[in-house]
């Protein structure tokens, strides 16, 4: 039996991405840890895996995978009859649903990333002071982007319809950091997004994700 691998660091908002995707699968998968502040990600034979030298890289067999939006793309359609169904086979559906998830990556992930940064990583892992600054420019521009999926989620309970799908499911690792943080309020202060939040954070594949970090 191919057992499944995922390499990285369970902090890693892309490896928890992963997590999530295989639990709503229902699929059992290793969990490889790559020390990275040994620099683990930089050397061989990891370099063999993802050229890169960065996680995550997943091991399906003789098939390696990285960057986490690809490779729960191919978790989604290899295993389409398995678990939550993430994606559709209708031309028309799924190309809702690849919209939404190009939202992700290029309005939302963006400043969500830069906000974790600032607001987690930097004083937790990093000992730096938060630029204050930069953090109230990204609100700026978060709150725009809030705004429209305020209307989005107002017309249907998920992001591309009333399935929780893939488009939804890439959002949880930055959604979970920044529930921590003054960006709570932002969410808040949007009710349909907000709602949203509680019902995606609440789905037992993503306490599973957060149970592997505990």
């Amino acid at each position: 039996m191919v057992i499944l691998k995922v390499h990285g660091y369970i902090q890693s908002s892309a490896v928890m991405r992963i997590a999530a995707c295989l639990n709503e699968k229902g699929l059992e998968f290793e969990f490889v840890p790559v020390d990275m502040m040994a620099g683990e990600h930089k050397k061989e034979p990891f370099l063999s895996l993802n050229p890169f030298g960065q996680i995550p890289v997943f091991e399906d067999g003789d098939l390696k995978l990285f960057e986490s939006r690809a490779i729960t793309r191919y978790i989604a359609h290899e295993h389409a009859n398995k678990g939550t169904k993430l994606i559709t086979d209708i031309p028309k559906e799924m190309a809702i649903i690849s919209m939404w998830m190009e939202v992700e990556t290029h309005q939302f992930d963006p400043l969500v990333s830069k906000l974790t940064y600032e607001l987690i990583f930097k004083s937790k892992f990093l000992g730096l002071v938060t630029d204050e600054a930069a953090v109230k420019e990204l609100k700026t521009k978060l709150a725009k982007v809030l705004d429209v999926y305020e209307a989005r989620l107002s017309q249907s309970k998920y992001l591309a319809g009333d399935e929780f799908t893939l488009a939804d499911l890439h959002h949880l690792p930055n959604l979970h950091y920044l529930m921590n943080t003054p960006i709570k309020e932002m969410f808040m202060s949007h009710p349909h997004f907000w709602a949203w939040c509680a019902d995606i954070l609440a789905r037992p594949s993503w306490s599973n994700v957060i149970k592997m970090q505990n």
